[in-house]
């Protein structure tokens, strides 16, 4: 398999043939507009390839700053702060934002960054059942008055499902917690103006510090975290993924910039990757055999096995649709597609009836354990187990 193309709107060419993406991250198309690649390229010539340093050293420069500001502005936070990856964010965030004698506590589904940030944080890390609020209130009540942190994804990048935020943020005022919510998948795709899950709850001034990624909707690469300006300080200063790593690109930096630009003056691309998505949950409802959906851009269609996964992957590429299937844990399977602002409505529901003939062929038998499922759950850390 060979990849000849980058993405052109919704689709790639592999082996010379048209493949339509159903697994891409650049949900508005924006990483191919034209004014983000001429942002690139002027920011190339002016600035250069490459920072030449971390952001304490020589490695801030002008459009770094502007695209926090315009962060900040968007998020409607006093500070904003880049970092050179989404994993990058995560595991220099935990370290700084919870410390030894302190707790955090994470969604057991959320992404493999912020699970490793924990496990190199001195802090005791909880993870609670997915969405389980009962469980993380047990968790808090337990920690007694250690300070605590709350974490979770906005839009979960597994199945597309939504954070109860809104008893999230009960709990984390109830118990004195800070509240992180990671909105690398809803920036760009859901909420006013594409603000995130936290606004579409009408919520973002609950959340004390908002982690998204340059590299989805924002088409460009890198992440940031927004925060006031006391948090900002301090991370600026003891984020090791920040201080001791290399700022990002200039190009990079530029790309976003006009992407957030973009996203900002034309709310209408929001909007129909919002009408794309309902086009998608609803031709997959209609066609009854690819089990549950979510209420977000991606949705997720379970199998009965990792191997009927991987079978059914191979068929639809056959077939003409890009659609991997991720990694299985625990023998839970499914295929995970994404939409984009730019696919038509011919498009997605032709793939749903495509992908439907498909698992029904591959013998599907029912939505298998959901990844982060209450079965799977892992037991809580040591200390509060032995505090109940």
């Amino acid at each position: 398999m060979r990849l000849v193309s980058g993405p052109q709107g919704p689709h790639v060419l592999l082996d010379g043939r048209p493949v339509l993406l159903l697994c891409s991250s650049n949900y508005l198309g924006l990483a191919d507009h034209p004014r983000v690649r001429e942002a690139a390229a002027e920011a190339a010539m002016r600035w250069g390839a490459g920072a030449g340093g971390p952001r304490l050293g020589s490695g801030t420069m002008t459009v770094h700053r502007r695209l926090e500001e315009r962060l900040a502005d968007f998020h409607g936070t006093e500070r904003c702060l880049l970092f050179g990856s989404g994993y990058l964010a995560g595991l220099g965030l935990m370290p700084a934002l919870a410390r030894e004698g302190e707790v955090v506590f994470h969604d057991e589904s959320c992404h493999a960054s912020i699970v490793d940030g924990c496990r190199l944080a001195e802090a005791e890390s909880f993870a609670y059942r997915h969405g389980d609020l009962d469980h993380l209130e047990w968790g808090l009540r337990h920690a007694g008055n250690r300070g605590s942190l709350i974490v979770t994804e906005g839009v979960f990048a597994a199945d597309g499902e939504l954070a109860p935020l809104p008893g999230l943020v009960d709990l984390a005022r109830g118990y004195d917690a800070r509240l992180m919510v990671d909105e690398s998948h809803a920036v760009g795709a859901l909420g006013p103006g594409g603000r995130g899950a936290a606004a579409l709850a009408g919520l973002e001034d609950e959340v004390d510090v908002v982690v998204g990624a340059l590299g989805k909707s924002l088409g460009s690469y890198g992440a940031y975290a927004c925060c006031d300006a006391q948090s900002a300080r301090l991370l600026a200063n003891t984020a090791r993924t920040l201080t001791c790593s290399t700022a990002l690109p200039p190009p990079a930096v530029a790309a976003a910039l006009a992407a957030l630009e973009i996203v900002e003056a034309e709310p209408s691309r929001v909007e129909r990757l919002a009408r794309n998505a309902r086009v998608l949950r609803e031709a997959l409802i209609m066609e009854g055999e690819v089990g549950p959906v979510s209420e977000t851009h991606i949705q997720p269609v379970r199998l009965d096995s990792p191997q009927s996964a991987l079978a059914a992957s191979d068929a639809a590429l056959r077939d003409g649709l890009l659609v991997p299937a991720p990694a299985p844990a625990e023998g839970a399977a499914a295929l995970r597609l994404t939409v984009m602002a730019s696919h038509t409505k011919g498009e997605l529901r032709s793939a749903a009836g495509a992908l439907s003939e498909i698992v029904r062929a591959r013998r599907y038998l029912g939505a298998a354990p959901r990844v982060g499922s209450v079965e799977s759950a892992p037991a809580p850390f040591d200390g509060l187990r032995e505090a109940a």
